[in-house]
């Protein structure tokens, strides 16, 4: 199914906290046979501006072949649906 395929996975590890919906995604998408692209929003200030500019209220984020998919949740679904 996603043989040479590729995902972009945002999430965040803060100093004090790190996402468990973003390990949860990342491990999806590995287990399914992505390549990840693993890009970590080290701050409170990056993750802010990430949502921000993608106009979106959480992370992680995951794009596939450059589509938005979404985050953990929806990721699951597309992957239930691929």
């Amino acid at each position: 199914m996603a043989q040479d395929r590729s995902a972009t996975l945002y999430r965040m590890v803060l100093p004090e906290h790190t996402c468990p919906f973003g390990v949860h995604a990342k491990q999806l998408l590995e287990d399914a046979g992505f390549e990840v692209e693993d890009r970590i929003l080290h701050s409170r200030e990056e993750v802010d501006a990430f949502k921000a500019e993608h106009g979106v209220a959480t992370t992680p984020q995951v794009f596939i072949d450059g589509t938005r998919i979404g985050g953990s949740d929806d990721l699951e679904r597309y992957l239930g649906q691929a």
